[in-house]
């Protein structure tokens, strides 16, 4: 079990992330810090996300003066196409639709930064994700439930429904929810030592 000395900040709006770091024993604070998490043309997956946590860090360090800081971003890639969050319900069908029968992959960057100490990290995760093949009917009920419409892929393997859409996983399940718990778990210890 880690405990800090400090104060720990969650900068995320995610419910998901928030219920990660309290499966992990953590108190914390959260922040929001608002920026463009646009992916620029020909950047690749993981030079995205670990981009937009350094960016969503800097933001951060502008509010916080000490403590243990973490960002994180995910990012859906299905065939090399980028799948963000929905605009719209039409925008998720649109989403599991493509995905229906195929894989995927999810991708997180998280920055982590000790105040304290100037200790920081950023880093990655990668997970395979295989969807079967989805009937119409599921795609729309699903989508009525209004809970793709905040989600990276329009769908959340944690959701009640949205979990019977995925046929395998290949890599950490906890990456696909929104923080790879285990390898976030190791980057704390090496940051607070």
């Amino acid at each position: 079990m880690l405990n800090f000395n400090t104060t720990f900040y969650l900068v995320s709006k995610s419910p998901r992330r928030r219920k990660l770091l309290q499966q992990l024993g953590l108190k914390f604070k959260t922040l929001v810090v608002n920026i463009d998490e646009k992916i620029y043309p020909n950047e690749l997956p993981v030079s995205a996300v670990k981009r937009i946590a350094a960016e969503k860090m800097k933001l951060a360090e502008k509010k916080i003066t000490s403590g243990i800081i973490l960002t994180a971003d995910t990012i859906v890639v299905l065939n090399n196409k980028y799948l963000g969050k929905p605009k719209d319900k039409k925008d998720a069908e649109r989403m599991l639709t493509l995905l229906s029968g195929k894989f995927h992959f999810v991708y997180t960057g998280f920055s982590l930064k000790n105040l304290d100490n100037r200790k920081e990290l950023v880093t990655y995760e990668k997970t395979k994700v295989t969807f079967r093949n989805l009937t119409h009917n599921e795609i729309r009920d699903y989508v009525a439930t209004g809970s793709p419409l905040d989600k990276a892929g329009a769908y959340g393997i944690q959701d009640d429904f949205g979990a019977v859409f995925v046929k395998s996983i290949s890599g950490c399940y906890y990456n696909v929810v929104g923080l790879p718990i285990s390898k976030l778990y190791s980057a704390l210890v090496k940051i607070t030592l």
